[in-house]
């Protein structure tokens, strides 16, 4: 059975940084899409990033442009996700999935979720 389990969420004051890990269990991260995603309060969930089976295609949401990092480490099986310069409106439940087919781009359908890692930015 896969499993995912986020790290690395806290409180951190605007324009800080946080770098997120998902660590997968039960199965290899690579040749599998992984994306991130988050949940504000009151609202739903939104895609954050995600990177296809190859590391070769990468998608940001708008609001992540320019700020947020996705990245794979296969040898500790794990998806990072490096957010710089945060605002309060990142706020938010983040969670990491993967899809249950190998070679498929970032898309999805994601069918394995984590339970999600909070993130707060506020001064």
């Amino acid at each position: 059975q896969v499993q995912l389990v986020e790290s690395g969420g806290g409180l951190v004051q605007p324009g800080g940084s946080l770098r997120l890990s998902c660590v997968a269990s039960g199965r290899t991260v690579s040749n599998y899409p992984v994306g991130w995603f988050r949940q504000a309060p009151g609202k739903e969930r939104e895609f954050v990033a995600a990177i296809d089976w190859a590391d070769v295609n990468i998608n940001y949401a708008d609001s992540a442009k320019g700020r947020f990092t996705i990245s794979r480490n296969n040898a500790q099986n794990t998806v990072s996700l490096q957010m710089n310069t945060l605002k309060p409106e990142d706020t938010g439940v983040y969670y990491c999935a993967t899809s249950r087919s190998p070679y498929t781009d970032y898309g999805g359908p994601y069918d394995y979720w984590g339970q999600g890692t909070q993130v707060t930015v506020s001064s």
